[in-house]
């Protein structure tokens, strides 16, 4: 039996909302291809075009809205060394959503280490942050 690429995005989706922030490209494509494998042992995902990284992450945060979320985030990132690419905020009464592209290229940290330093910063500011590989959302609409 084989499935419809609908269908595989949709086995997708569900491994990167089950493995929440620790989601990466190498852990999405192991749990699709178990997945689907119970279905066709031909089912492979392409792996050269895995390896090449685009140094690009998305980065959304959300919560209360209070002084200082802003600040906090960006120098996180500028002490990482990362460059923001473009960034987007909304403030809805008490509430705000944030969604800024970074670019890691030049960072000498790897993006578990700078995954670690925001999250230091959402339990201080008690809100959510979530860094996701461009990569992860580029392979995720080719399945």
């Amino acid at each position: 039996m084989n499935l419809s690429e609908e269908e595989i995005r949709k086995i997708a989706l569900k491994a990167i909302n089950e493995l929440g922030s620790n989601a990466t490209a190498e852990s999405v494509k192991a749990v699709v291809e178990k997945a689907t494998s119970v279905f066709d042992e031909n089912v492979k995902l392409p792996s050269d075009e895995l390896k090449k990284s685009s140094g690009r992450v998305i980065l959304t945060s959300f919560g209360m809205n209070h002084p200082g979320i802003v600040a906090n985030v960006t120098a996180a990132l500028s002490n990482a060394k990362c460059d923001i690419r473009d960034m987007s905020q909304k403030i809805m009464d008490e509430f705000y959503t944030m969604i800024i592209i970074i670019d890691i290229s030049n960072s000498p940290l790897e993006l578990s280490e700078i995954q670690n330093k925001l999250n230091k910063v959402a339990e201080e500011l008690k809100i959510k942050i979530y860094l996701q590989h461009e990569d992860l959302f580029r392979h995720m609409h080719r399945v």
